[in-house]
């Protein structure tokens, strides 16, 4: 296994790798073992040419496959001008500990495009991603078997539309075309929760966590989620329904929200709602009536709260702001904000962190449902909804005959409504989120040597990962 470093600064795929390294140590890993489930599978790196008013451009995207112990491969594509191959294998590795950890039965993958999207039309987006989709197709880096993409920076529904048919007209036979891409439109394959998924899954987590009384105690609360003090870095897609959610409906007070133009603090808490409203009207948190806006927006993230949410890019929290962190919770939506050095501080200070590979993984969760559901070719709830309904109006009939008193509404409408697919979504994706937490804390409390929630969760993925390596005979 790798030394632990001596210089300054990691590479994200080497910040991921030492990271791995102390759950190899806990589990007594073979090196030759741990450097084989650590190494990537491949990469692949596309440059093609699309002609944009009249002027041939040259595109640079990368495909890296980290793991398939399970198929397919699954992981995001970015479209960003900070893309390179070092980021995209970061991930790629991130995604196969990230699915272990939920117990979402595919290997990791990751994908990347060399672009500013913000420069080009509709039309030109169209035909630049369809391209790439293409070269994915053509070298075996795309299909509803062994490699799933989905949307990340830069890219959307709109996008996995594109590749999704791309893919079709490719392999017009496949049946099962629908699924070579997750994150798409509903009215396309796509499901209902799969926009929202990271960020409430993110949610979900911090329930969980404070349903613990000892993990709360520890980290230096008391009570419960709500009145709690929230920073946020980013009001994305993660960013966005997370903090919404936790304002509206925990009870938490969002004090600050660092963007890419500076921040905002209120320590009464800001309105996440109009700070949305606002930024899609002006383009820019500038000017928004109800905070102090502060120009150099990291330095927020060194203000007093109790919890800070980085949800944007990776290494925002490193050996030169770490030491100075007041938040006694970090929970990390966005993948690697906290660098290898960083996260060596801070265990050293004591510093709860709820790791990126575990509070992240919402979307690929949701994802695996998509999948399937493109693969069963039904949506889920069609079959049971209407009989679950009829069940609950026999069970309301019955209670009311019995007993000769009137049942409130409320109750009536909870027993007589059957869940449709975003309900069944939402049950799946906080089931899943509990879940790996309780594994991750058992894993905690169970090895002497483990002393966070980081190294917690990597021997979670490592113990399956290793098991799987052992149940098909690859050592």
């Amino acid at each position: 296994m790798s030394a632990t470093p001596t210089r300054s600064q990691l590479s994200f795929t080497e910040s991921v790798n030492y990271m791995a390294d102390r759950a190899f140590k806990v589990l007594r890993i073979d090196e030759g073992i741990a450097n084989a489930i650590k190494a990537c599978s491949a990469t692949l790196e596309v440059n093609f040419p699309v002609e944009i008013n009249g002027e041939v451009q040259v595109f640079t995207g990368w495909r890296s496959v980290h793991s398939t112990h399970r198929l397919p491969a699954k992981g995001g594509i970015r479209f960003a001008t900070i893309v390179d191959q070092d980021e995209v294998e970061a991930l790629a590795a991130l995604m196969t500990y990230k699915c272990a950890i939920v117990d979402v039965p595919f290997g990791g993958s990751k994908g990347g495009l060399l672009i500013d999207p913000s420069q080009y039309s509709r039309d030109d987006m169209q035909k630049i991603t369809r391209r790439f989709a293409r070269e994915l197709v053509r070298k075996g880096f795309l299909s509803p078997a062994t490699n799933v993409p989905a949307p990340d920076m830069g890219t959307g529904e709109r996008e996995m539309a594109w590749i999704a048919d791309a893919y079709k007209h490719l392999h017009p036979e496949d049946v099962n075309y629908s699924g070579c891409v997750t994150g798409k439109p509903v009215a396309h394959g796509g499901i209902r929760g799969r926009t929202e998924a990271t960020g409430r899954g993110v949610v979900y987590v911090m329930r969980e966590f404070f349903r613990h009384d000892d993990c709360v105690a520890q980290a230096g609360f008391k009570g419960g989620l709500g009145g709690k003090s929230v920073i946020f870095q980013g009001l994305g897609n993660v960013g966005f329904h997370a903090a919404s959610i936790l304002e509206e409906e925990d009870g938490c007070l969002i004090t600050g929200l660092i963007e890419r133009d500076g921040a905002l603090v209120n320590p009464k808490g800001l309105s996440i709602t109009r700070v949305r409203e606002h930024i899609l009207e002006h383009g820019t948190i500038k000017g928004f009536p109800d905070a102090e806006f502060i120009a150099d927006g990291k330095s927020v993230f060194t203000m007093a709260c109790d919890i800070l949410v980085p949800a944007a890019l990776e290494a925002q929290i490193t050996a030169e702001n770490a030491h100075d962190i007041k938040a006694r919770l970090i929970v990390e939506a966005a993948n690697g904000p906290v660098t290898f050095e960083a996260d060596e501080i801070l265990r050293e200070r004591g510093v709860t962190v709820l790791p990126d590979a575990y509070v992240n993984a919402g979307g690929v969760t949701v994802s695996y449902f998509e999948w399937v559901r493109n693969l069963a070719h039904i949506r889920f709830g069609r079959m049971e909804r209407r009989y679950d309904e009829m069940r609950g109006a026999h069970l309301l009939q019955a209670i009311q005959t019995m007993t000769d008193n009137p049942i409130p509404d409320w109750i009536q409408r909870e027993l007589v409504q059957g869940a449709d697919e975003l309900d069944l979504v939402r049950s799946g994706l906080d089931d899943t989120m509990r879940l790996a937490f309780q594994q991750i804390k058992e894993a905690y409390d169970s090895y002497d040597e483990v002393s966070d929630f980081r190294t917690a969760g990597y021997v979670v993925a490592i113990d399956k990962i290793t098991r799987s390596y052992v149940d098909i005979g690859v050592y």
